[in-house]
């Protein structure tokens, strides 16, 4: 699977600046007793998925212009791991606003990123990121949104975003314009690492 953008064809007949927002749900946490959720740590299994969604992103074109990453430590461990995969160093900053966000404060972030990032990555949590892209692939009421979305990829969304997950999304314009129901939703990868045995 390749996460490139469109011919500048589609570009121009549809007008504005490709864009694309990938969604990268936190590796699988550990619970430990008396840690305070924003402080819980990756589990086992999440020490070996985040560096396969690095790699999920280095091998198939999903390099970012920029990261906004939940301060929670299992968000930011995430993409400590991740990023130790991609060939160059990425601009990325925690971001407070997407630690217990739903989908629409997801949507007012994503309003703020800046016109000359093309491809945004977020890393953080569910319930708010399954909810965001439902409602930028989906629009506000469940049904297809304007630009479409590939019906399978969207049910399996709807059924469950699961841990290290990377949800695909493409439109044209800016992200301040963005609404409900106008981006694709043109990939969802769930990548897993490699258990070795002892």
């Amino acid at each position: 699977m390749q996460l490139s953008s469109e011919s500048p064809e589609h570009i121009d007949s549809v007008g504005g600046r490709p864009r694309r927002l990938l969604v990268l749900r936190h590796a699988k946490s550990a619970w430990p007793e008396g840690v305070a959720d924003r402080d819980r740590p990756l589990g086992p299994r999440g020490l070996r998925d985040a560096p396969a969604a690095g790699r999920f992103l280095a091998e198939n074109g999903g390099l970012p212009d920029l990261v906004l990453c939940s301060p929670a430590r299992r968000a930011r461990h995430t993409w400590e791991l991740a990023a130790a995969e991609l060939d160059s160093p990425v601009p990325s900053r925690h971001d407070p606003r997407l630690y217990g966000a739903d989908g629409p404060d997801l949507l007012d972030v994503l309003h703020g990123v800046p016109d000359e990032v093309a491809t945004l990555l977020l890393v953080g949590h569910n319930p708010g990121f399954q909810d965001l892209i439902l409602l930028l692939a989906a629009g506000a009421d469940g049904a297809a949104g304007a630009a479409g979305a590939d019906k399978d990829v969207l049910d399996r969304v709807r059924t469950k975003f699961p841990t290290s997950a990377i949800a695909v999304l493409t439109w044209y314009g800016t992200w301040t314009d963005l609404r409900p129901g106008e981006a694709l939703l043109t990939d969802l990868a769930i990548p897993r690492g490699v258990r070795h045995s002892s």
